[in-house]
């Protein structure tokens, strides 16, 4: 079996992230640029749809890691919604005024979860060393990179409390977002995967074999914010997110939905 290299990351993606963010809001007042963390594109893809037959605005929708799309806006990506799978990337640009504070929300909150590619022999797991690294077989655990990627950052954190990140970090393989690394596992290149539970919903290819304790990572919230540059089709986009519309959509795929 073909096993991803330690620090794997698919870089074109990124790249072409600005491009097509530059193309994507044309002015007009029927288009609106979103930029979204990577692990919430079923459940934002259907709340755009739903949102464009309501209101006739087309929601275009760019995909990342939280991190990663914040500097894009910092260096003035024209995005007006920014929907991040931490708080940290969301502050990064609350602290440089790009983001306008009244409409920022917690959205949704997660949980993170080992998955196995479907046709793996086991079917449960425990999060002990001798046992992650025996299914790991010699080959990689993939996660998100601690450095950029929520996910990563909540794996690490949770390795950490269990005492086991030093045995992991090695044998590690870093995707640039959450659902790259879910792709290798759904691929088989990666015999287990760290990923938040709505990402194992929503690939049929992979088997959630562990749970993380709540407690052995920051509670995982997705904030929601305008950035300071949005018209009034998108700060109605982000009314839509928080009803019981937007709610319907990520319930679906088994996000919780925070706001009351």
């Amino acid at each position: 079996m073909r096993h991803p290299t330690r620090r794997w990351t698919i870089a074109a993606a990124g790249a072409a992230l600005f491009l097509s963010a530059g193309t994507a809001s044309s002015g007009t007042p029927e288009a609106i640029t979103v930029f979204a963390a990577a692990s919430v594109k079923n459940a934002l893809d259907e709340a755009a749809a739903a949102f464009k037959s309501k209101t006739g605005v087309d929601a275009r929708i760019s995909y990342a890691a939280s991190l990663t799309l914040a500097k894009q806006i910092e260096a003035g990506a024209p995005a007006d919604v920014f929907v991040s799978a931490d708080a940290a990337s969301m502050d990064y640009l609350a602290e440089r005024k790009l983001i306008d504070p009244a409409t920022r929300v917690d959205l949704l909150g997660n949980s993170l979860v080992l998955v196995a590619p479907k046709t793996a022999a086991f079917d449960k797991l425990a999060l002990k060393q001798g046992a992650i690294l025996g299914a790991l077989d010699g080959g990689r655990i993939a996660m998100g990179d601690p450095l950029s990627v929520p996910a990563g950052k909540y794996g690490r954190a949770a390795f950490e409390k269990l005492g086991l990140w030093s045995a992991m970090e090695s044998r590690a393989a870093f995707a640039d977002n959450v659902r790259n690394a879910l792709l290798f596992v759904a691929r088989g290149e990666a015999p287990l995967g760290v990923v938040y539970a709505t990402d194992a919903r929503a690939e049929p290819k992979v088997k959630v074999v562990a749970s993380f304790p709540s407690d052995s990572h920051p509670r995982i919230v997705y904030p929601l914010a305008a950035t300071t540059k949005a018209g009034e089709p998108a700060r109605r986009f982000v009314a839509f997110l928080k009803s019981a519309a937007g709610k319907a959509a990520f319930e679906k795929q088994g996000f919780v939905f925070l706001p009351r």
